[in-house]
């Protein structure tokens, strides 16, 4: 047939039907589902990460509840996007640790990216379609943060132990961060079961979900065995870190404790210095006096990001807890009964001699 036998043909068939040309080129399929919109799936993916991960985003995410809670998901372009971080940069609440809203971009643009990675889990959209997948975070700017000295440690503790409501719970907390290096939420999850009086150790639970026991002074553990006898808990699951009351602390406790540190010494308020710089401070110190892969164990870091060079190598020279007591005996000046009692090679002289027999 004939390509103007053919068009024939489907005229006729049209003038049989009573369709137009031009109602078939003005009809349109039936228009695909445009997917959930952001107030349906945003609860979703809430429910479905970690606490932390969920504490992070929370206040991000809001921002999309508030600007287009009706919309799909998959409608908003990258450049959208763009521009929703720059409002973000641009409205950022400045803090005494603020770097110009940098941060609070880079945490909208992994909020997305978050929520984007699930509904592609669910099928959602794909990756082409993915808007987060396609935009850059800013360039994060160098951290100001550096290790104390010991004179600036000693201003700190000396102002945290004098005035405020509860100097006490104040100067526990610095003894606390300065010795173990925990970050804040370790602190605050920190429960009367994570204590082992018998090893001097306190299991912290920090981000991603990971645990590790960390090795603590004979006096901070007693501080904190002591702390617990004179405070009520409602259950063995409250966090030990409570007010006179019972009430656990919250991360504002630390914001009102630099803040009054900062009126007593107006240089600490003047860097923005947080809890922080004490993590800085103890695992610089571990790391000039006893190598980095006891500072890394130190920190809880995982193995996986030792530097570059130390390719296979650091498979075999991972540090221990007995390491890591070790070096918090010599930071503290306290004997721990994980730290090794010398630095003599383990095999004795007949081991030797067994081996070149």
């Amino acid at each position: 047939m004939t390509a103007d036998a053919a068009l024939a043909a489907a005229h006729l068939v049209m003038d049989k039907l009573g369709v137009s040309a031009e109602q078939l080129l003005s009809s349109t399929t039936t228009s695909p589902c445009p997917g959930p919109t952001f107030a349906d799936y945003i609860p979703r993916v809430a429910r479905a990460v970690t606490p932390g991960a969920r504490r992070t985003y929370q206040p991000y995410w809001n921002i999309l509840l508030d600007v287009w809670p009706d919309r799909p998901i998959a409608e908003p372009t990258p450049t959208e996007f763009l521009h929703l971080a720059g409002h973000v940069k641009a409205e950022a609440q400045v803090r005494r640790n603020s770097r110009g809203g940098t941060s609070a971009a880079e945490h909208f643009i992994a909020a997305a990216r978050c929520l984007y990675r699930h509904a592609e889990l669910d099928r959602l959209i794909t990756h082409p379609d993915n808007p987060a997948a396609h935009i850059a975070k800013p360039r994060r700017h160098p951290s100001p943060r550096r290790a104390l000295t010991n004179t600036e440690l000693h201003a700190i503790n000396s102002a945290a132990a004098t005035g405020g409501t509860d100097p006490h719970l104040d100067s526990l907390l610095l003894r606390l961060h300065t010795e173990t290096a925990c970050r804040r939420g370790g602190a605050l999850a920190l429960t009367e079961p994570c204590l082992d009086p018998h090893q001097y150790l306190v299991l912290l639970k920090e981000k991603g979900e990971t645990t590790r026991w960390q090795p603590v002074s004979p006096t901070l553990m007693h501080a904190l065995l002591d702390h617990a006898s004179h405070r009520p808990a409602e259950t063995p699951d409250t966090p030990l870190l409570r007010y006179r009351n019972g009430k656990p602390i919250t991360r504002r406790r630390y914001d009102s404790l630099w803040n009054r540190i900062g009126r007593v010494e107006p240089w600490i308020a003047r860097h923005g210095i947080t809890t922080h710089w004490l993590r800085h401070t103890t695992l610089t110190w571990v790391e000039r006096n006893f190598g980095y892969a006891t500072a890394q164990a130190y920190a809880g870091h995982s193995t996986q990001t030792s530097p570059a060079h130390a390719t296979s190598t650091a498979t075999y020279v991972k540090a221990t807890i007995h390491d890591v007591a070790t070096a918090l005996a010599a930071l503290t000046g306290e004997p721990h009964p994980l730290a090794r009692d010398s630095d003599a090679f383990p095999l004795g002289t007949h081991e030797s001699d067994r081996l070149a027999a």
